[in-house]
Protein backbone atom coordinates (compact mmCIF):
# COMPACT_ATOMS: atom_id res chain seq x y z
CA UNK A 1 0.00 0.00 0.00
CA UNK A 2 0.77 3.53 -0.37
CA UNK A 3 1.49 5.71 3.10
CA UNK A 4 2.50 9.08 3.53
CA UNK A 5 5.17 9.01 6.40
CA UNK A 6 7.19 11.40 8.81
CA UNK A 7 10.39 10.14 9.02
CA UNK A 8 11.62 13.06 10.66
CA UNK A 9 9.77 16.21 12.74
CA UNK A 10 10.03 19.56 10.36
CA UNK A 11 8.00 21.17 7.31
CA UNK A 12 4.99 18.65 5.81
CA UNK A 13 7.09 19.17 2.65
CA UNK A 14 9.86 16.41 4.47
CA UNK A 15 7.47 13.71 4.38
CA UNK A 16 7.64 10.90 2.12
CA UNK A 17 5.03 8.84 -0.05
CA UNK A 18 6.41 5.14 0.19
CA UNK A 19 5.07 1.78 -0.50
CA UNK A 20 4.39 -0.10 2.93
CA UNK A 21 3.46 -3.57 3.92
CA UNK A 22 -0.79 -3.87 4.13
CA UNK A 23 -1.28 -3.77 7.71
CA UNK A 24 -3.29 -7.02 9.52
CA UNK A 25 -5.91 -6.23 11.95
CA UNK A 26 -5.01 -7.70 15.34
CA UNK A 27 -8.27 -8.71 18.05
CA UNK A 28 -10.56 -6.27 17.90
CA UNK A 29 -9.23 -4.90 15.48
CA UNK A 30 -11.13 -4.12 11.44
CA UNK A 31 -8.76 -3.07 8.71
CA UNK A 32 -10.13 -0.56 6.43
CA UNK A 33 -9.30 0.09 2.61
CA UNK A 34 -9.11 4.23 3.04
CA UNK A 35 -11.18 6.41 0.07
CA UNK A 36 -10.77 9.53 1.62
CA UNK A 37 -8.96 10.88 5.23
CA UNK A 38 -9.92 14.46 6.55
CA UNK A 39 -6.52 16.68 6.99
CA UNK A 40 -6.40 18.78 10.08
CA UNK A 41 -4.24 21.82 12.26
CA UNK A 42 -3.61 18.50 15.00
CA UNK A 43 -1.83 16.59 11.85
CA UNK A 44 0.24 19.53 11.15
CA UNK A 45 1.25 19.82 14.30
CA UNK A 46 2.13 16.17 15.25
CA UNK A 47 4.18 16.46 11.90
CA UNK A 48 6.28 19.47 13.52
CA UNK A 49 6.68 17.74 16.37
CA UNK A 50 4.81 20.56 18.25
CA UNK A 51 1.51 18.26 19.24
CA UNK A 52 0.82 17.54 22.85
CA UNK A 53 2.29 14.28 22.12
CA UNK A 54 4.74 13.59 20.13
CA UNK A 55 4.45 9.88 18.44
CA UNK A 56 7.42 7.35 17.90
CA UNK A 57 9.35 8.22 14.44
CA UNK A 58 8.20 7.17 12.06
CA UNK A 59 4.99 7.18 11.42
CA UNK A 60 2.06 7.63 9.60
CA UNK A 61 -0.08 10.81 10.33
CA UNK A 62 -3.70 11.50 10.09
CA UNK A 63 -6.58 10.93 12.34
CA UNK A 64 -9.23 10.27 10.58
CA UNK A 65 -10.52 7.91 7.25
CA UNK A 66 -13.64 6.69 5.59
CA UNK A 67 -13.69 3.68 3.48
CA UNK A 68 -14.88 0.12 3.24
CA UNK A 69 -14.01 -2.81 5.65
CA UNK A 70 -11.67 -5.44 4.55
CA UNK A 71 -11.05 -7.79 6.90
CA UNK A 72 -11.82 -8.14 10.94
CA UNK A 73 -9.46 -9.41 13.59
CA UNK A 74 -10.69 -12.04 16.37
CA UNK A 75 -13.61 -11.43 18.62
CA UNK A 76 -14.74 -8.29 16.09
CA UNK A 77 -18.34 -8.06 16.49
CA UNK A 78 -19.39 -4.91 15.10
CA UNK A 79 -18.29 -5.21 11.73
CA UNK A 80 -17.50 -7.27 9.20
CA UNK A 81 -16.29 -6.89 5.26
CA UNK A 82 -17.83 -4.70 3.10
CA UNK A 83 -19.09 -2.21 5.89
CA UNK A 84 -18.88 1.44 5.31
CA UNK A 85 -17.07 3.18 8.40
CA UNK A 86 -15.19 6.12 9.60
CA UNK A 87 -12.49 5.30 11.69
CA UNK A 88 -10.65 7.51 14.19
CA UNK A 89 -6.88 5.49 14.11
CA UNK A 90 -5.48 8.64 16.16
CA UNK A 91 -2.33 8.21 13.68
CA UNK A 92 -2.80 6.33 10.38
CA UNK A 93 -4.98 7.52 8.34
CA UNK A 94 -2.77 8.74 5.67
CA UNK A 95 -2.47 5.32 3.80
CA UNK A 96 -4.52 3.08 1.46
CA UNK A 97 -5.06 0.90 4.05
CA UNK A 98 -5.49 1.77 7.89
CA UNK A 99 -5.79 -0.16 10.89
CA UNK A 100 -8.34 0.75 13.96
CA UNK A 101 -10.16 -0.64 16.76
CA UNK A 102 -14.13 -1.34 16.44
CA UNK A 103 -14.19 0.90 19.23
CA UNK A 104 -12.60 3.93 17.53
CA UNK A 105 -15.40 2.95 14.16
CA UNK A 106 -18.71 3.87 13.34
CA UNK A 107 -20.76 3.04 10.81
CA UNK A 108 -20.71 5.86 8.19
CA UNK A 109 -24.03 8.07 7.98
CA UNK A 110 -25.80 6.91 4.97
CA UNK A 111 -26.30 10.68 3.79
CA UNK A 112 -22.84 10.83 3.53
CA UNK A 113 -20.42 10.09 1.18
CA UNK A 114 -16.98 9.13 1.91
CA UNK A 115 -15.44 12.63 1.50
CA UNK A 116 -17.66 13.48 3.96
CA UNK A 117 -17.27 10.97 5.92
CA UNK A 118 -13.92 11.61 6.20
CA UNK A 119 -14.48 15.42 7.42
CA UNK A 120 -16.90 14.72 9.95
CA UNK A 121 -15.39 12.59 12.81
CA UNK A 122 -12.46 15.09 14.33
CA UNK A 123 -14.64 18.37 13.56
CA UNK A 124 -17.84 17.32 14.77
CA UNK A 125 -16.60 15.49 17.75
CA UNK A 126 -14.82 17.92 18.90
CA UNK A 127 -17.43 20.88 18.36
CA UNK A 128 -20.48 18.49 20.13
CA UNK A 129 -18.20 17.48 23.10
CA UNK A 130 -17.23 21.42 23.87
CA UNK A 131 -20.96 22.39 23.78
CA UNK A 132 -22.67 19.42 25.31
CA UNK A 133 -19.80 18.62 27.97
CA UNK A 134 -17.45 21.57 28.01
CA UNK A 135 -20.15 24.75 28.32
CA UNK A 136 -23.36 23.03 28.35
CA UNK A 137 -24.58 25.16 25.71
CA UNK A 138 -28.73 25.98 26.02
CA UNK A 139 -30.08 27.17 23.42
CA UNK A 140 -31.89 31.01 24.36
CA UNK A 141 -27.93 31.21 24.31
CA UNK A 142 -25.35 33.38 22.04
CA UNK A 143 -22.52 31.63 20.66
CA UNK A 144 -19.60 33.57 19.10
CA UNK A 145 -17.44 31.26 16.81
CA UNK A 146 -14.21 31.99 16.13
CA UNK A 147 -12.11 31.13 12.75
CA UNK A 148 -15.80 30.05 12.40
CA UNK A 149 -15.08 29.28 7.88
CA UNK A 150 -12.42 26.33 9.01
CA UNK A 151 -12.83 23.14 9.39
CA UNK A 152 -14.00 22.97 13.22
CA UNK A 153 -15.26 26.52 13.58
CA UNK A 154 -18.14 25.48 10.75
CA UNK A 155 -18.93 22.75 12.34
CA UNK A 156 -19.16 24.72 15.86
CA UNK A 157 -21.73 26.95 13.36
CA UNK A 158 -23.95 24.36 12.60
CA UNK A 159 -24.21 22.09 16.18
CA UNK A 160 -24.55 25.25 17.60
CA UNK A 161 -27.36 26.55 15.49
CA UNK A 162 -28.85 23.12 15.45
CA UNK A 163 -29.27 23.39 19.74
CA UNK A 164 -31.66 26.81 18.78
CA UNK A 165 -28.67 28.76 20.13
CA UNK A 166 -28.00 32.38 18.23
CA UNK A 167 -24.67 31.72 16.34
CA UNK A 168 -22.20 34.62 16.08
CA UNK A 169 -19.29 33.71 13.02
CA UNK A 170 -16.42 35.88 13.25
CA UNK A 171 -13.95 35.39 10.21
CA UNK A 172 -11.57 37.54 8.29
CA UNK A 173 -12.76 37.85 4.92
CA UNK A 174 -15.67 38.39 2.80
CA UNK A 175 -15.71 35.03 1.14
CA UNK A 176 -15.76 33.62 4.21
CA UNK A 177 -18.33 35.31 5.80
CA UNK A 178 -20.28 34.57 2.62
CA UNK A 179 -19.37 30.64 3.34
CA UNK A 180 -20.47 31.47 7.00
CA UNK A 181 -24.36 33.07 6.29
CA UNK A 182 -24.47 29.33 4.13
CA UNK A 183 -24.19 27.84 7.00
CA UNK A 184 -26.81 29.63 8.60
CA UNK A 185 -24.90 31.44 11.23
CA UNK A 186 -27.40 34.63 12.43
CA UNK A 187 -24.61 37.09 12.13
CA UNK A 188 -21.42 38.05 10.45
CA UNK A 189 -18.79 39.95 11.89
CA UNK A 190 -15.29 40.57 9.61
CA UNK A 191 -13.12 41.27 12.24
CA UNK A 192 -10.55 42.56 9.37
CA UNK A 193 -13.54 45.36 8.76
CA UNK A 194 -14.88 46.38 11.75
CA UNK A 195 -13.66 46.38 15.29
CA UNK A 196 -14.77 42.62 16.84
CA UNK A 197 -15.91 43.99 20.38
CA UNK A 198 -18.02 47.00 19.10
CA UNK A 199 -19.88 44.47 16.70
CA UNK A 200 -20.31 42.74 19.83
CA UNK A 201 -21.45 44.99 22.02
CA UNK A 202 -24.24 46.25 19.29
CA UNK A 203 -25.29 42.65 18.42
CA UNK A 204 -25.89 41.46 22.09
CA UNK A 205 -27.05 44.72 23.21
CA UNK A 206 -23.98 45.17 25.34
CA UNK A 207 -24.74 41.73 27.45
CA UNK A 208 -22.22 40.03 26.16
CA UNK A 209 -21.76 36.79 24.49
CA UNK A 210 -22.81 33.43 26.47
CA UNK A 211 -20.21 31.26 25.00
CA UNK A 212 -16.85 31.74 23.02
CA UNK A 213 -15.31 28.86 20.29
CA UNK A 214 -11.76 29.63 19.91
CA UNK A 215 -9.58 27.54 17.66
CA UNK A 216 -7.69 30.02 16.68
CA UNK A 217 -6.11 32.28 19.16
CA UNK A 218 -3.61 35.06 18.67
CA UNK A 219 -5.11 38.69 18.97
CA UNK A 220 -8.78 38.59 18.92
CA UNK A 221 -8.91 36.20 21.58
CA UNK A 222 -8.21 39.04 24.34
CA UNK A 223 -11.35 40.84 22.34
CA UNK A 224 -13.48 37.71 22.67
CA UNK A 225 -12.35 36.67 26.50
CA UNK A 226 -13.34 40.62 27.28
CA UNK A 227 -16.55 40.46 25.56
CA UNK A 228 -18.32 37.47 27.62
CA UNK A 229 -21.39 37.87 29.60
CA UNK A 230 -22.04 37.14 33.20
CA UNK A 231 -21.39 34.07 33.86
CA UNK A 232 -19.61 33.06 30.53
CA UNK A 233 -17.36 30.34 28.97
CA UNK A 234 -14.91 30.53 27.08
CA UNK A 235 -13.96 27.34 25.30
CA UNK A 236 -10.01 26.75 24.19
CA UNK A 237 -10.32 24.50 21.22
CA UNK A 238 -6.88 25.33 19.56
CA UNK A 239 -4.24 27.82 18.21
CA UNK A 240 -4.36 28.03 14.40
CA UNK A 241 -2.96 31.20 14.60
CA UNK A 242 0.12 30.26 16.06
CA UNK A 243 -0.25 32.88 19.18
CA UNK A 244 -1.27 30.98 22.46
CA UNK A 245 -3.10 33.67 24.39
CA UNK A 246 -3.04 34.36 28.00
CA UNK A 247 -5.79 35.69 30.10
CA UNK A 248 -6.21 38.26 32.74
CA UNK A 249 -7.74 36.43 35.56
CA UNK A 250 -9.88 39.39 36.93
CA UNK A 251 -12.19 39.26 33.74
CA UNK A 252 -13.36 36.07 35.12
CA UNK A 253 -13.61 37.58 38.23
CA UNK A 254 -15.81 39.83 37.37
CA UNK A 255 -18.23 38.06 35.58
CA UNK A 256 -17.37 34.96 37.43
CA UNK A 257 -16.84 33.24 33.62
CA UNK A 258 -15.38 30.10 33.02
CA UNK A 259 -11.92 29.38 30.59
CA UNK A 260 -12.75 25.41 29.72
CA UNK A 261 -10.09 23.68 27.88
CA UNK A 262 -11.23 21.10 25.14
CA UNK A 263 -9.11 18.27 24.04
CA UNK A 264 -11.81 15.73 22.43
CA UNK A 265 -9.18 12.98 21.63
CA UNK A 266 -8.27 12.50 25.11
CA UNK A 267 -11.66 12.85 26.59
CA UNK A 268 -12.83 10.27 24.26
CA UNK A 269 -10.22 7.57 25.61
CA UNK A 270 -11.66 8.58 29.58
CA UNK A 271 -15.16 8.42 28.76
CA UNK A 272 -15.55 6.27 25.93
CA UNK A 273 -19.32 5.64 26.67
CA UNK A 274 -20.05 9.16 26.78
CA UNK A 275 -18.50 9.61 23.32
CA UNK A 276 -20.38 6.82 22.04
CA UNK A 277 -23.19 8.97 22.52
CA UNK A 278 -22.22 11.98 21.43
CA UNK A 279 -21.31 9.83 17.61
CA UNK A 280 -24.97 8.28 17.91
CA UNK A 281 -26.47 11.74 18.27
CA UNK A 282 -24.12 13.61 15.34
CA UNK A 283 -24.87 10.76 13.50
CA UNK A 284 -28.92 11.12 14.26
CA UNK A 285 -28.25 14.63 13.21
CA UNK A 286 -26.64 14.03 10.11
CA UNK A 287 -29.64 11.61 9.05
CA UNK A 288 -32.17 14.70 9.99
CA UNK A 289 -30.44 17.02 7.69
CA UNK A 290 -29.36 19.77 10.49
CA UNK A 291 -25.03 19.08 9.38
CA UNK A 292 -24.20 18.72 6.70
CA UNK A 293 -20.19 18.80 6.25
CA UNK A 294 -18.43 20.88 3.77
CA UNK A 295 -15.92 19.81 2.27
CA UNK A 296 -14.22 22.34 -0.47
CA UNK A 297 -11.10 21.23 -1.33
CA UNK A 298 -10.17 17.37 -2.04
CA UNK A 299 -6.33 16.75 -2.84
CA UNK A 300 -5.08 13.10 -4.24
CA UNK A 301 -2.58 11.71 -1.71
CA UNK A 302 0.25 12.70 -3.77
CA UNK A 303 -0.51 16.61 -3.66
CA UNK A 304 -0.90 16.35 0.60
CA UNK A 305 1.37 19.51 0.79
CA UNK A 306 -1.18 21.46 -0.84
CA UNK A 307 -3.51 20.19 1.43
CA UNK A 308 -1.44 20.61 4.26
CA UNK A 309 -1.09 24.69 2.79
CA UNK A 310 -4.72 25.44 2.80
CA UNK A 311 -4.65 24.33 6.91
CA UNK A 312 -1.63 26.19 8.16
CA UNK A 313 -2.46 29.57 5.83
CA UNK A 314 -5.90 29.62 6.86
CA UNK A 315 -7.10 30.01 3.66
CA UNK A 316 -9.55 26.19 3.71
CA UNK A 317 -13.46 27.00 3.51
CA UNK A 318 -15.23 23.49 5.47
CA UNK A 319 -13.30 20.95 5.50
CA UNK A 320 -10.17 19.26 3.27
CA UNK A 321 -9.54 16.14 2.34
CA UNK A 322 -7.06 13.70 1.03
CA UNK A 323 -8.41 10.69 -1.36
CA UNK A 324 -6.71 6.96 -1.86
CA UNK A 325 -6.58 6.23 -5.49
Amino acid sequence: MRALVCKAFGAPENLVIEEREDPSPGPGEVLVRAHAAGVNFPDILMVQGLYQEKPQLPFIPGGEVAGTVEAVGENVSRYSAGDRVVAMPMGGAFAERVVAHEKLCMPMPDRLDFEQGAAFTVAYATSFHAFRQGARLQSAETVLVMGAAGGVGSSAVEIARSTGAKVIAAVSSEKKAAFVRELGADHVINYEQEPLRDRLREITADKGVDVVYDPVGGDMAQAAYRSLAWKGRYLVIGFANGEIPSFPANIALLKEARIIGIWWGTWAKRHPQDSLQNMAELSGLVASGDLDPKVTERYPLEEYIRAFSAISERRALGKVVLTMG
